[in-house]
């Protein structure tokens, strides 16, 4: 046994003996490993920086127009547009016809199409009723006319 641990004693000297030794070069091998880190470093925001500026080129490129289209109607079915360019009017009380008014709704969006369809349905049955309470009144003067010409 005092075999065994005279080794282990010399192993374990060895061992510390070596370490130091071995400590020494690898404090120095990675010194010139950071130097070349620091150089590095720099090479990446270059990189970036180019990148940053390609969204910025695309956002010149992309033009937003703000027009505004204004579209009024009224109980009787008459439609009137207003364009404003910014905040320049463009056009002010354009009249339009009621179909030009339908068929540009179908074209946009079936709800939009639904909505101006109920404002011209109320119309059309608005305009119904003034055409028959005109047909009675002319059949009235007729009726009348007939009698002085008896």
């Amino acid at each position: 046994m005092s075999d065994t641990l005279t080794e282990v004693q010399a192993v374990e000297e060895t061992v510390v003996e070596e370490t130091p030794a071995k400590a020494a070069p690898e404090a120095e091998a990675p010194k010139p490993v950071e130097a070349p880190k620091p150089a590095e470093a720099p090479a990446p925001p270059k990189a970036e920086k180019p990148k940053a500026g390609r969204p910025k080129s695309t956002a010149k490129k992309t033009r937003t127009v703000e027009l505004t289209l204004t579209v009024t109607g009224t109980a009787e079915g008459e439609w009137q547009a207003d364009l404003v360019h910014g905040t320049q009017r463009v056009v002010s009380g354009l009249v339009i016809p009621a179909i030009s008014v339908a068929k540009a709704a179908k074209e946009l969006h079936e709800d939009i199409a639904e909505g101006i369809e109920s404002v011209l349905e109320a119309a059309r049955d608005q305009h119904r009723t003034r055409m028959e309470e005109l047909e009675a009144e002319l059949a009235k003067v007729k009726a009348q006319l007939a009698e002085l010409s008896e």
